[in-house]
């Protein structure tokens, strides 16, 4: 059975940093690697594939935040490619904007996601946030909000 949940947040401020850091960093390696995408298909007429890995070098403040997190954005990076490229339509990969960038996703490896008593551990943050739950999903009743 398949279950989405969605959560509220209350970080303290040390955390609301690292979020902000985070929502920041997963912002600009996606501009940029979409940016040098451009250039590289611009100069060459090939496509560049480039990880968030190569920018840490450049910019070492990216290692601050979850590693994942950059990775997520790069898998939406070329989502957004494969989708333009499937249906032109759809129109290119647009530059992100800090007005609208308040979420990332990360993934849990080895339990660094994980929920204890109405907090919540994530990579790279070294105190639990509290939440709160509020259920969205259950796949016993397929397409319905609970």
């Amino acid at each position: 059975m398949l279950k989405g949940f969605k959560y509220r947040i209350y970080p303290n401020q040390e955390q609301r940093i690292y979020f902000a850091k985070t929502f920041g960093c997963t912002r600009f390696i996606y501009n940029r690697m979409l940016g040098d995408k451009i250039a590289h298909y611009e100069t060459t007429k090939q496509m560049l594939k480039n990880t968030p890995a190569q920018y840490k070098a450049e910019f070492p403040w990216l290692k601050e935040v979850d590693s994942l997190a950059l990775a997520n954005a790069q898998l939406d990076l070329q989502q957004a490619y494969s989708n333009f490229f499937r249906d032109p339509k759809i129109g290119f990969p647009n530059f992100r904007k800090k007005t609208n960038d308040k979420s990332y996703t990360t993934n849990n490896q080895k339990g660094t996601v994980r929920i204890d008593n109405g907090y919540i551990k994530l990579p790279k943050l070294k105190t639990l946030v509290k939440i709160k739950e509020h259920r969205i999903f259950d796949g016993s009743r397929a397409g319905t909000a609970a």
